[in-house]
């Protein structure tokens, strides 16, 4: 019997094997949850040719939280096909070129917009259209990824602030939904070599880093699989009084000083 053994969780972010949530959705659907991956744009055909390597190929339905009609028209289809959610796991991020690795001063606002709006404020428009489905007994729980946000780091720029508005929004959720019977928390990750990664001006510094520090170690390409664990736990009833908390899955990098 699994942890989320008659559940449904909807997962955005699936592109390669590689995705950090792909990990979770492998887990989620080991774990026996009945699983939905979104995709979107060109992305959307890369989502669904991962989709048929899973041991049971999930249904795929595309997603633009940038659409304001395409959340709500998402969140009828699960209702109708399935009734209700009980985890939602978002995992949605990406910022112009134009604002990593410049600095911080040259960045306009119609890119540094862009960056917050898909990065951070998505959050925000998955919970407002999955909260009916996310409403019922035994409440909902919703899972966000994170890039811890408390330090800056190198090249990560404007992405490090939507970061930072993603944390702030994810308690302000917390508060909001947990009266409705719904969770929400962060599992900040450490680097994992994926597509994300690719677009980071000078990613190995990160490996670096994390490989000299992190206490527990730390597999840049393996590792995915622990931040899919702490994602599927989250999405169980393992912690029905947690909410508002970001988890970090880093090898306890976070805990360490120079």
């Amino acid at each position: 019997m699994g942890i989320l053994d008659g559940k449904t969780v909807l997962i955005t972010g699936v592109l390669t094997d590689d995705s950090l949530a792909w990990h979770a959705a492998r887990h989620a659907q080991e774990e026996g949850a009945e699983v939905i991956l979104t995709g979107f744009g060109r992305g959307l055909s890369i989502t669904r040719r991962t989709a048929r390597r899973f041991p049971t190929e999930p249904l795929v339905l595309e997603l633009d939280v940038t659409d304001p009609d395409q959340p709500h028209a998402v969140a009828d289809e699960v209702l109708s096909r399935y009734g209700r959610l009980d985890g939602l796991l978002h995992a949605i991020g990406f910022a112009p070129a134009s604002v990593l690795g410049n600095g911080m001063l040259d960045a306009e606002w119609p890119d540094v917009a862009t960056a917050l709006e898909v990065s951070a404020f998505s959050l925000k428009v998955l919970a407002s259209a999955f909260l009916p489905l996310l409403e019922h007994d035994g409440g909902g729980s919703i899972v966000g990824l994170d890039f811890d946000a408390r330090v800056a780091w190198p090249a990560y720029d404007w992405m490090g602030v939507a970061k930072a508005a993603l944390e702030s929004l994810a308690r302000y959720l917390a508060r909001d939904l947990g009266p409705r019977g719904v969770r929400v928390n962060l599992v900040a990750a450490g680097p994992i070599r994926s597509v994300a990664a690719k677009s980071i001006p000078g990613f190995s510094r990160f490996e670096g880093a994390w490989h000299e520090r992190a206490p527990l170690g730390w597999d840049v390409v393996a590792d995915g699989d622990a931040v899919g664990r702490a994602c599927v736990a989250l999405l169980s009833d393992l912690f029905p009084r947690t909410t508002g908390e970001i988890i970090h899955v880093d090898g306890g990098y976070h805990a360490v000083g120079a």
